[in-house]
């Protein structure tokens, strides 16, 4: 080999990514839904993303419906590094977490995708202190979910007294101001409940009633983006700082607003089909509201606004901030 080949070549080594030298990892990816969610593919693809981007080094296996633990025990799953990343709905545990709770106040998220790089650019500064035990990956939204039911239900006064599995804490919260009953339920535990009749309603996105085989017990269902609900992808922290510089650099490579709504997006356009499939169903209704029976939605649901403005600090300023980061990104419920 030439003098001069020879100095390329030492070159070219130097010049190689650390990652290319660090030690394998492989991670332990937990997500509590079915193997057929869109969003586990999703999920995949990002972990794909990041073992080619690692240059084989990172590498991570999925596991689904719940088998390392339940839907309710995945932030502390995190926390605890049963998992390494986990999937979590924080609306699972009410109250835990305020400000990430915004996202769930109703008739406020027009859309999943563009609402999801909103709020992950939005919740970002917030994450380090209201989940300070993991390290928050991102943050994203589901297309907005709303009523589907045993019987019609059309104005607020309609959820008097009437048994409902909430699709966020949020929603619970509008529940029991309307004067209903919650019934605490994961997803994959909601069939159950609705058939048992323990709930005769039940807040979900579109696809998921299908998906999880709820279309057989309710039947009517009210067309209006009610309520969207907020997820977490998190990561131990001990694992996190365990690997090597260049192997954090490609995680927060893949942390990022971008990432959030390129995960969300399968499973948007998921939930906003099933719309039309249930539509197209034998014996289910699917129905619009009159701009007054809406009006009448929206002032019932005002006190909600409040109270969770209540439990954070500036709250009002806060989510003024939101409402502007959902503006700039088209997802702005209007």
């Amino acid at each position: 080999m030439s003098s001069r080949l020879a100095a390329v070549a030492l070159l070219t080594l130097l010049a190689a990514p650390a990652v290319a030298q660090d030690k394998i990892v492989t991670l332990k990816l937990s997500s509590w839904l079915p193997p057929a969610h869109p969003l586990n593919p999703a999920l995949i693809a990002w972990a794909a993303d990041i073992e080619k981007e690692s240059g084989g080094t990172i590498k991570a296996t999925l596991f689904p419906s719940e088998q390392l633990g339940k839907a309710f025990d995945h932030y502390d799953m995190a926390r605890d590094g049963i998992a390494d990343v986990a999937y979590i709905n924080p609306g699972y545990q009410p109250g835990r977490f305020p400000i990430v709770a915004a996202g769930e106040l109703p008739f406020l998220i027009a859309n999943a995708k563009g609402g999801t790089a909103a709020f992950d650019e939005w919740y970002q500064p917030y994450a380090a202190r209201e989940m300070k035990d993991v390290h928050v990956c991102f943050v994203f939204l589901n297309d907005p979910g709303t009523f589907h039911s045993r019987h019609k239900i059309v104005l607020p006064a309609n959820i008097k007294g009437d048994k409902v599995r909430p699709g966020s804490a949020g929603m619970g919260a509008m529940v029991t101001l309307l004067g209903g009953t919650n019934v605490q339920a994961s997803a994959p535990e909601a069939r159950e409940v609705l058939e048992r009749g323990v709930a005769n309603t039940i807040g979900f996105p579109w696809g998921s009633i299908v998906l999880f085989g709820i279309d057989k017990v309710v039947k009517y269902h009210i067309d209006v983006p009610l309520f969207a609900t907020t997820f977490v992808w998190a990561m131990n922290k001990d694992r996190y700082e365990s690997l090597s510089p260049g192997q954090r650099k490609v995680i927060d490579s893949h942390c990022t607003p971008e990432w959030a709504e390129k995960v969300a997006s399968p499973w948007a356009d998921f939930e906003h089909a099933g719309r039309a499939k249930l539509a197209a169903e034998p014996g289910h209704e699917v129905y619009t509201l009159t701009p007054e029976q809406i009006a009448a939605w929206r002032a019932a649901v005002v006190p909600l606004t409040a109270k969770w403005a209540s439990k954070v600090d500036n709250g009002d300023a806060v989510l003024a901030d939101l409402k502007a980061s959902l503006k700039r990104h088209g997802a702005l419920a209007e």
